[in-house]
């Protein structure tokens, strides 16, 4: 190269499919003019500069309106919509749902079962029975079934830490219950004594071609009134199972944010141009998603401008008002996990579990049925049953050992077209059992998720824009799939290189491993650890090749913190070869997020924590863990976190103190905790230099959107 020519830099911002870099700019000592010498050159500060000469020429505000007030926040979500204006104090919760007028015939929604059943065509029966040795702790598998053998290990962990606390077992209390539940006869409550009674809809509406959010589920029989219900969200994505076209989740996703506007803010759509929108987006994020989002808010909706800055885990931290977190969100499908640094959320720390409340509330169902749930006609694909369902989780479910009583309980079934019964319930060790899911996730059938869905962008349509390793596995995801991965020679090279402490992972089935000391690939050394199980009789895959007799570092915590590290009955490990290969990114050979997608939520959390840095970043956030989400609600899961992270950290993190979970601000549900943090953002003056308008997104697109939100 000739002298005088500096090299070309790495062009982050450019194109994909050109070689073509960006000339740098020019050295202003060198040059005689000032154009682009200062910022206020560029076109956000020259639109930044017309925007204020046209404010400035309108009419001034009234002084009554609030702050915020012409700012509207939405934050969808798998089951709720939270949508309200930043001057708001709480958003409106609406049921993120779309019934349309279908011609018959009706297609019946498809209900894809996430947790393990028992064999069908026996009798529920009780496999598990206290030892004959007098051991009430001690835990007996009498069944060959394939879901028992998961349920033992669910069991045990849960007698070894009431062992560990002390607390008495009731060996026949499965038993009592199920006597109990099959003699019990419903109790009719006439209309007049019932103050929730619901107002179903019975009769075909002729005037409604649409109905959204609550209205839509009071349906007496959707299929019956030519009425299609979907959810156009799931998880962190779209609803791809449910619809047969990209185009009409966008449409029902338009519909649902207009009527809402419509009914509960009395915003039409010919004021849309006088409103900003902020939207929360996932943490690990599809492109594809927040580009069509955008666009149904730009474009479709025509609103003034639009700030996508918040990812939830941040905006998490703006509502509790904190800077450095490791925000714990357990939505109704997934829970994500990510450490917030000083206002900024650290890429690499970022991991999606593939479970959430739904798993919780299913597996409750489960569990009651095998102790003769006196409600026999429930349906969890009728709307009306899985509300009783979500009822009893919010109603029983507890994570503290010391609520695990022989308890009777009630609940009310609501019915369309026939009167309100109520029902009486005995139950034990279910209304524990069931939240351990997220920790102990064996009964969850993972690749029976993924039944029906696929992806949104067309094979054949990419982006314009360069796009980096963390957009698609991150260092959180492959240290938790390390054991998996296969020979060095198909790691990726561009991994940074950072001494990892040891950790516990995942295996296939759920159960929890142990990793020695490893050092994550970089360009000269990509050397993947070998993975030890935490039980002798056990063996690693044909990845590990490591011998049964290897030295292995064992869990084990004295003192008042937490329990040593619960036993977990042995199974076959099934080879490396079964592991999925459906998006195998950068040569990995393994699908390292659906892989990651299996782990223990503390195990999660934990590596979450290691990858954000070192020793003094682990320790860092987990003492200020944030536990937002609708699951974040059940009692005792501050402390079931706290002792089984206690339990990992302490031995693997040198001076680790306790660890701790932060509450949400004092009377703030959360659920809407990130909704909170989002109107903050909404309402400060700093994010005037942020906003995006449609005459940006016409021109620059997503290149737009990632120069006003440099994560994307």
């Amino acid at each position: 190269m000739p002298r005088g020519i500096p090299n070309a830099k790495k062009d982050d911002s450019g194109m994909r499919y050109t070689s073509m870099h960006v000339p740098l700019a020019p050295n202003p000592k060198h040059v005689g003019t000032s154009y682009l010498k200062s910022e206020t050159q560029t076109i956000w500060s020259r639109n930044a500069a017309r925007k204020k000469e046209l404010m400035a020429e309108e009419t001034a505000p009234s002084s009554e309106q609030r702050r915020g007030s012409h700012v509207i926040v939405i934050h969808p979500g798998s089951r709720f919509l939270r949508i309200g204006k930043a001057s708001d104090v709480t958003p409106a919760s609406i049921p993120n749902v779309i019934a349309r007028r279908h011609k018959p015939p009706v297609p019946v929604p498809t209900y894809v079962e996430g947790i393990s059943r028992p064999r069908k065509g026996q009798v529920p029966q009780l496999s598990v029975s206290a030892s004959p040795d007098g051991d009430e702790y001690a835990v007996d598998i009498t069944s060959d079934d394939p879901f028992d053998a998961k349920m033992g290990s669910i069991i045990v962990s849960l007698r070894e830490r009431m062992r560990f606390y002390k607390l008495r077992v009731t060996c026949n209390a499965a038993r009592v219950a199920s006597t109990f539940n099959e003699q019990f006869k419903p109790e009719i409550i006439p209309e007049v004594n019932d103050p929730f009674l619901v107002d179903w809809i019975q009769d075909p509406l002729e005037d409604s071609e649409v109905l959204v959010g609550e209205r839509a589920l009071r349906l007496s029989d959707p299929q019956l009134l030519n009425y299609s219900v979907k959810w156009p969200i799931h998880g962190k994505n779209f609803n791809t199972r449910d619809y047969p076209s990209h185009q009409m989740i966008l449409d029902d996703i338009e519909t649902i944010i207009s009527t809402v506007l419509s009914e509960r803010f009395n915003v039409r759509r010919p004021d849309y141009k006088d409103y900003s929108v902020v939207l929360v987006i996932p943490d690990f994020y599809d492109r594809a998603y927040v580009r069509e989002f955008v666009n149904i808010l730009l474009v479709s909706l025509g609103f003034k401008q639009i700030c996508v800055q918040q990812q939830e885990s941040l905006a998490a931290t703006y509502g509790a008002g904190i800077s450095n977190a490791c925000v714990v969100d357990i939505g109704a499908v997934n829970s994500s996990i990510a450490c917030v640094d000083e206002g900024l959320v650290i890429p690499d720390s970022r991991i999606t579990l593939n479970m959430g409340g739904d798993d919780i509330t299913e597996f409750l169902y489960v569990l009651l049925e095998r102790i003769s749930f006196p409600y026999r006609d429930i349906n969890l694909a009728r709307w009306y049953d899985w509300a009783v369902m979500e009822d009893l989780k919010a109603r029983l479910c507890t994570l503290a050992e010391g609520d695990v009583a022989l308890n009777l309980y009630d609940f009310v079934v609501r019915k369309p077209g026939k009167p309100t019964e109520k029902y009486g319930l005995r139950a034990y060790d279910e209304i524990i059992l069931a939240p351990m899911c997220i920790f102990e996730p064996r009964v969850i059938e993972f690749d029976r998720k993924h039944i029906g869905l696929r992806f949104i962008p067309h094979p054949d349509v990419t982006e314009e824009i360069i796009e980096h390793p963390v957009d698609h596995v991150t260092q959180a995801m492959i240290i938790s799939t390390q054991h998996l991965l296969p020979p060095p020679s198909t790691v990726p090279t561009d991994v940074r290189h950072s001494p990892i402490p040891i950790s516990q992972s995942q295996d296939e089935n759920g159960g929890k491993q142990e990793q020695q000391e490893v050092s994550l690939p970089s360009t000269a050394h990509a050397t993947p650890p070998p993975a030890v199980e935490s039980f002798p009789q056990s063996t690693v895959g044909a990845s590990g090749g490591v011998p049964a007799d290897a030295p292995m570092d064992v869990i084990d915590v004295e003192g008042d913190v937490k329990p040593s590290p619960i036993p977990v009955l042995p199974q076959p490990q099934p080879s490396q070869s079964s592991v999925p290969v459906s998006s195998n990114y950068s040569g990995l050979g393994i699908d390292v997020c659906f892989e990651a997608s299996k782990l223990p939520l503390d195990v999660a959390i934990f590596n979450s924590a290691r990858a954000s840095g070192g020793d003094d970043k682990i320790r860092k956030h987990l003492q200020a863990v944030l536990v937002i989400g609708g699951s974040a609600l059940i009692p005792g899961m501050a402390h079931a976190l706290e002792s089984r992270l206690q339990a990992i950290a302490t031995p693997l993190v040198p001076s680790m103190d306790k660890v701790q979970i932060i509450p949400p601000p004092k009377e703030v549900d959360p659920r809407v905790l990130a909704w909170k943090g989002a109107a903050v953002l909404g309402k400060m003056d700093s994010v005037a230099d942020i906003w995006l308008t449609p005459a940006d997104w016409d021109v620059l697109g997503m290149r737009g959107l990632r120069e006003r939100c440099f994560y994307l």
